[in-house]
């Protein structure tokens, strides 16, 4: 009963927000132009779903400082964490759209969490308006030089020979590298097992330890082991190179299209914002993000700047949503 009770209030508030936003666009516009000429009129709070001194709380520290710089208000960084990014975004998706409560967002909290958790309380697009995206980090598929496996084929091959008995480590559960070793074994159709870790700094030891000779990662934990040669990349999960690791394969070029899975940093605002108050956030993020304080925190994260229109970012989501949901539909990953 109470689950029941739950889904229904969901879709009551989904109903309410939808009806509010075509409100808006019907009558509102004159009203919310206005407003966005006087916007903002106080203090806005920018929710990082994540504890502080991580790496979606560094970029939304910085962020939050252009902004304010942009809009002449203080931006006040919320940190809400747990649940893997839940709380905190569901915090935001059930705000007011009075455009002064924001949300710092990964792949893993908009695509991720609300097709792995059974009741996440919210649905990113029903529920959320994008302003933008910031940057893109790739997971890279990473190896201990004493590996017998050196490239992404040996892997597979390695993997084919020798079912269930190869050793990957990854990040926690329902992050984006965790569900890009569940990727690989799907589109390869290879099994192995996976070693979750507590976070990609655990990860990055144990890889340069040799205790697990094969990782997905994160860039900015390991990359001046990369670099040195005391780790070795073996494929970049994007559909480009990355700045960082140029002389490194994209996984197509690897032997393995459609092998790919990274984090993509964005901000966005609770549905029925306003959409000239989009636009005016969406400029001031565009505007701080072409800055070399903020590219240089990026490029210390391994990730490269990814400016966007709100309806680019809004097309990521939805093929990012696409492709996490099928697959954790398909493995029966869900979670309570």
């Amino acid at each position: 009963m109470g689950c029941i009770d739950r889904q229904a209030q969901s879709q009551g508030q989904i109903k309410l927000r939808l009806t509010a936003a075509l409100l808006i666009a019907a009558f509102g516009w004159p009203l919310s132009q206005a407003a966005a000429d006087d916007y903002p009129s106080k203090p806005i709070t920018l929710i990082v779903p994540f504890p502080a001194g991580g790496g979606v709380d560094a970029i939304g520290r910085i962020v939050g400082d252009k902004l304010s710089a942009a809009l002449g208000q203080p931006v006040i960084i919320d940190n809400r964490g747990g649940a893997a990014g839940v709380i905190g975004t569901r915090f935001t998706a059930r705000a007011a759209p009075d455009s002064y409560t924001l949300v710092m967002a990964t792949s893993g909290t908009i695509a991720i969490d609300p097709n792995l958790y059974v009741n996440p309380g919210y649905h990113t697009l029903q529920d959320l308006a994008p302003i933008g995206l910031i940057s893109t980090t790739p997971i890279v598929l990473m190896a201990h030089p004493s590996a017998p496996e050196q490239s992404l084929a040996a892997l597979i091959a390695s993997a084919k020979q020798n079912p269930g008995k190869l050793n990957i480590g990854t990040p926690p559960p329902g992050t984006s590298a965790n569900l890009g070793a569940e990727l690989l074994k799907s589109l390869a159709n290879i099994n192995f097992t996976i070693v979750t870790y507590r976070g990609t700094g655990p990860l990055t030891t144990d890889l340069l330890g040799g205790h697990v000779k094969l990782g997905l990662n994160v860039l900015a934990p390991a990359m001046s082991n990369l670099k040195s040669g005391t780790l070795k990349a073996l494929a970049v999960l994007a559909a480009k190179r990355s700045s960082h690791l140029p002389e490194v394969p994209t996984s197509a070029e690897a032997g393995l299209p459609g092998f790919e899975s990274g984090l993509n940093y964005g901000v966005l605002a609770p549905i029925g914002t306003p959409r000239p108050i989009i636009d005016r956030l969406n400029a001031a993020l565009r505007a701080g993000i072409d800055t070399p304080d903020v590219r240089a925190r990026i490029a210390a994260d391994g990730g490269d700047p990814m400016p966007s229109t709100p309806e680019e970012y809004a097309a990521d989501i939805k093929k990012e949503d696409a492709k996490w949901g099928t697959l954790i539909r398909k493995l029966g990953l869900k979670v309570e």
